[in-house]
């Protein structure tokens, strides 16, 4: 299924500057490297690329059709069978033109947002689904105003559910990608101090995780985590809202009768009071109980029983470096250095305490994004694995100090990831379990590579 090239120029308040007349596409892409024949090259622009420079080499690789900002080409230089539109905001014409192809496809969306959480929530849904649909997820970290849109490109009649994630850096992020994805239903997991740096509150961040209902009416559903303080004040006028947790509160579903294990969990379901049934995920952490319960009420909503989620479970694709286990013959590595925040520092730690090892040992690195609130939140989540009874932290970064007043006993530092990769071999022991977290950017998989080597 395509648009016809009066609904690009449509969607995307676009003009043809050059017109090849054969609109002839397959994909939609903004990498050249990417390219392949047949496709729509969609010039982006940032502070250090710039896509429009790059038009003759998208053609070469096959575009047919580029969208520009700028006309940075001779026109005699653009072979025949081309099409150049131009737009004023390119990455606004990417976005309004995944709308219009939304809007022509017969699929439910799922929209998953949160300060935590998301990747794994969306991997769960996909999975509870997945004995019934045929299911679209998204893939690694496409949540954002160019990524997500390329997910919906990738979409097609074949498939009946998509569970989009939905990532934001500020307020009005999620508000565009609710406008081009238009989730039928919405889960947010939680709302922590991820992005306080930009977004300064905890309430501008509730805000700006509550945009993806912004086109919500009467049929749409929202789920929310209520253990969550932010998420209790939801009010539930506009929309159904489904509300799910752990604690003795006012939530619809509930986990009960929780079982932890080293390599999965187990407990049941409890729905407006009703034991409804067992799941046995295998996944590791409690926290995961919850990201279990906001999938299981998306696949309620689409008709799904206990008993086929636990099906579509043996379907479960878990995305690498979040809480993957990693034995070797004298030591355990939990891998969770894919991002970091203090709540799911803390999630970790929590994982960390409850498996069996001689010592316990956490490799920390600096939790970026957090603004003022980064100090005091580093030396939190030290004193957190110290009220844990964690036996050893290993600190990377520029936090590394604060990491050492909250935990207060045996602490290592080092500067930088690579100073701790070259030193990590000499510190490991038989039977240690070691935890490594820290904020994307700091690269901590080279700790893991280094540890898996040993």
């Amino acid at each position: 299924m395509k648009l016809a090239i009066n609904e690009i120029l449509e969607s995307t308040n676009g003009k043809i500057i050059l017109d090849g007349k054969e609109y002839n596409y397959e994909s939609v892409e903004t990498d050249t490297r990417k390219l392949k024949e047949n496709s729509i090259f969609i010039a982006l622009k940032g502070e250090n690329f710039n896509g429009n420079d790059f038009i003759l080499d998208a053609i070469k690789k096959g575009s047919t059709i580029c969208i520009v900002s700028e006309i940075k080409f001779n026109k005699e230089d653009i072979p025949s069978g081309v099409t150049i539109i131009q737009v004023k905001d390119t990455k606004e014409a990417l976005l309004l033109l995944s709308k219009a192809y939304r809007e022509k496809l017969n699929i439910k969306i799922i929209g998953v947002t949160g300060s935590t959480g998301k990747t794994s929530t969306k991997d769960i849904i996909a999975a509870f689904l997945s004995d019934k649909y045929k299911v679209f997820k998204t893939k690694g970290n496409f949540n954002n105003e160019i990524g997500l849109p390329l997910m919906i490109f990738s979409l097609d009649e074949t498939y009946d559910v998509a569970v989009l994630e939905m990532g934001m850096n500020n307020l009005g992020e999620i508000h565009n990608l609710a406008n081009a994805a238009m989730p039928d239903i919405a889960v947010i997991t939680n709302v922590g101090i991820s992005h306080i740096e930009n977004l300064k509150t905890r309430e501008n961040i509730l805000k700006a995780k509550m945009e993806v209902t912004d086109f919500f009416n009467k049929d749409n559903v929202l789920v929310i985590n209520v253990d969550n303080d932010m998420l209790n004040t939801i009010s539930k006028d506009k929309y159904e809202v489904v509300s799910i947790g752990m604690q003795e509160n006012n939530a619809q579903v509930r986990g009960v009768n929780i079982v932890l294990e080293d390599n999965s969990i187990k407990f049941d379901i409890e729905d407006n009071g009703e034991n409804v049934g067992t799941i046995n995920l295998p996944m590791i952490g409690k926290h995961n109980v919850l990201n279990s319960l906001l999938a299981y009420v998306v696949g309620k909503k689409l008709d799904l029983k206990v008993g086929d989620m636990n099906k579509g479970i043996e379907n479960l694709e878990a995305t690498s470096m979040r809480l993957d286990i990693i034995k070797k013959d004298d030591f355990t590595i939990i891998d969770d250095c894919y991002n970091a925040s203090p709540d799911s520092m803390k999630a970790a730690i929590d994982v960390l305490n409850s498996m069996n090892g001689k010592r316990k040992i956490l490799i920390l690195g600096t939790m970026r994004e957090l603004g003022r609130e980064s100090e005091n939140a580093h030396r939190d989540v030290a004193k957190y694995a110290k009220e844990k009874n964690i036996d050893e932290l290993i600190a990377v970064g520029e936090y590394s100090n604060m990491f050492k007043e909250g935990f207060e006993k045996n602490i290592l530092t080092f500067n930088t990831t690579e100073e701790c990769s070259q030193n990590i071999g000499d510190l490991v022991q038989k039977g240690d379990i070691i935890l490594i977290k820290a904020s994307r950017g700091m690269k901590f998989e080279q700790i893991v590579k280094k540890l898996k080597e040993i």
